[in-house]
């Protein structure tokens, strides 16, 4: 097929789509082929994913895009058990990615992590890890790192896996919003290309999450479920009612030192963020223990692992294999950014953080392309606040961004207190 033909075939799969009708496995994958090597404008992209967005895909297109998506772009083959965890997202300041690889890895299996870059968010995985060591490297690079120290953390973007997602993103981004079968379609696409074959599934549901309602993680749960079947991955979901970060720290270098508090077994460490990290490197191991034939209790042997100092030994490996700091600190933390506490008008409970506002005050600070700028906070859920006591920190590298979120957050609050 032609250049000239290829885009006329993808340009009549887009009509179609738009009219409501199915496509078939040769049009999913001329249209990720034009997608993928930027054949198609991005307006007709945009046409596509607006389609998609309106009229969703049966698990036969799913599989179908999922596959064309795959084999449009690069793969990495690894043997034996290759284990993944991803989330769903919505919700900043939760790198459980961060403690669960070192884990995973500690415990003898391969876990290739390929991060985004945040979308949407104040940091993606990525972003995160990147304040600790270099997360770009090529196809061949990354065998050799995962070879080496059974796990590692780097960006996918530059990788060529998956291509044509990463120019639908790219069309998304501006309208800040993803359809759910977009959202199953992005993350299979990247664990098929990485040999995945065990696979745990984070899937927060709340009111300022990417999924609001319990009965729409339940079907996507079903749906990642089926697609797995057919790629040979067991996927373990995990539906969680999320209100507010896991962590303290929003913006890649805040959280990356709330991963390296947890590791480190730290006396101020973000403790729901350590139990969460546990409970789902629990049901992943649990599933690549039972087919290694090892009669183990996934979450009981995470938790070994982590307080032994195994899996912060291990995730010093990490970093180092990937040309960081092994010797880094969060004991020697300390931010460069401009600081300024915010302090609470009045005493109560915090009944609510809202997490939109939380992400849109990151943002103005310069998160995530400023690495330092973020938010921490001080106080959470459930914790009693008195006046005058200090809320939250803001920090950017710029005074005027620094004055501006301050402002802002006058009329967009973060807190609800009572």
């Amino acid at each position: 097929m032609n250049k000239n033909q290829g885009k006329l075939e993808a340009i009549k799969a887009i009509q179609k789509k738009l009219l409501g009708k199915k496509l078939s496995y040769q049009e999913i994958y001329t249209l990720m082929d034009e997608i993928s090597n930027d054949r198609l404008s991005d307006v007709l992209t945009t046409y596509f994913v607006a389609a998609s967005f309106k009229e969703g895909f049966s698990i036969d297109e799913l599989y179908h895009l999922t596959k064309a998506m795959v084999e449009t772009g690069n793969k990495l083959e690894f043997s034996g058990i290759v284990a993944d965890k991803h989330s769903t997202g919505g919700v900043a300041g939760a790198r459980t990615t961060m403690i669960i690889v070192p884990i995973v890895a500690a415990a003898g299996f391969k876990i290739p992590k390929l991060s985004s870059r945040a979308i949407t968010s104040p940091a993606g995985t990525a972003d995160a890890m990147e304040t600790l060591a270099p997360v770009t490297f090529t196809l061949s690079k990354v065998r050799q790192i995962v070879e080496k120290v059974g796990g590692c953390i780097v960006w996918n973007g530059a990788m060529g896996i998956a291509p044509a997602d990463d120019v639908i993103i790219r069309v998304e981004e501006p309208l800040s919003f993803e359809s759910f079968d977009k959202v199953i379609v992005s993350i299979m696409a990247k664990k098929v290309a990485v040999s995945t074959n065990h696979l745990v599934l984070d899937i927060p549901v709340g009111k300022t999450m990417k999924i609001r309602h319990f009965s729409d993680a339940e079907k996507v749960g079903e749906k990642f479920k089926l697609l797995g079947k057919k790629f040979g991955i067991e996927v373990i979901v995990d539906i969680n009612h999320t209100l507010e970060p896991a962590g303290r720290g929003v913006g890649p270098t805040l959280e990356a030192n709330d991963a390296l508090q947890v590791l480190e077994q730290h006396s101020f460490r973000p403790l729901k963020l350590e139990a969460k990290a546990l409970r789902l490197a629990g049901k992943l191991l649990d599933i690549c223990y039972k087919d290694n034939k090892q009669n183990k209790n996934g979450e009981e042997e995470a938790f070994k692992i982590l307080t032994s100092g195994l899996a912060l030994r291990k995730f010093r490996e990490i970093i180092k294999v990937q040309g960081g700091d092994d010797q880094v600190s969060s004991h020697f933390f300390k931010m460069k950014a401009h600081r300024k506490d915010i302090k609470s008008i009045r005493a109560g409970n915090i009944e609510e953080i809202n997490n939109y506002n939380l992400n849109m005050i990151a943002k103005i600070l310069g998160a995530p392309t400023e690495k330092e700028a973020g938010i921490y906070l001080v106080k959470k859920l459930d914790e009693k606040i008195s006046r005058n006591e200090v809320l939250l920190s803001l920090y950017s590298t710029d005074r005027y961004r620094l004055k501006e979120a301050e402002e802002t957050l006058k009329n967009f609050p973060i807190y609800k207190i009572e």
